[in-house]
């Protein structure tokens, strides 16, 4: 797959991502894999490519604001279906167990991890994702406005 990678931070002016081939990713049980339709670039990727955010992981595929089709689904998936167009969120992962886990504020997890950070987000022909983390996108709106 083509993807956009991130090895060295730098200004954005100074192109710091390259174009690259990269395997198809595969999902994990609990995972999706998207085959990506358009991904926004916001100021959180900004942060992490011109490296006002220390890389967790080095090379990454940024994009935390992907919209896509549903091609692949892991074998414990229950929540969604292939076809299915969805929307990948910042958030990637949390403990499921703390008490801002259990209180709905999964976003101040002290385990949390994110998209575009912590593993390659939507830079990409194809990105997976955890389905707990991801959102069914209306029909009524293009991949683009999504």
């Amino acid at each position: 797959m083509r993807a956009m990678i991130l090895e060295e931070n730098g200004p954005i002016e100074s192109a710091p991502l390259h174009p690259i081939e990269l395997p198809d990713p595969w999902p994990a049980p609990n995972e999706i894999r998207i085959k990506v339709q358009a991904s926004a670039i916001c100021r959180t990727d900004l942060h992490i490519i011109e490296g006002e955010m220390p890389l967790k992981k080095r090379p990454i595929v940024p994009g935390h604001q992907a919209v896509g089709i549903i091609d692949m689904v892991g074998r414990n998936c229950k929540r969604f279906k292939q076809g299915q167009r969805v929307g990948i969120s910042w958030l990637r992962e949390t403990c499921g167990t703390c008490l801002y886990c259990g209180g709905g504020q999964e976003n101040l997890c002290e385990a949390s991890k994110y998209t575009g950070y912590h593993s390659d987000g939507g830079f990409a022909q194809y990105a997976v994702a955890s389905e707990d983390f991801v959102y069914e996108i209306p029909k009524v709106f293009e991949a683009a406005e999504a």
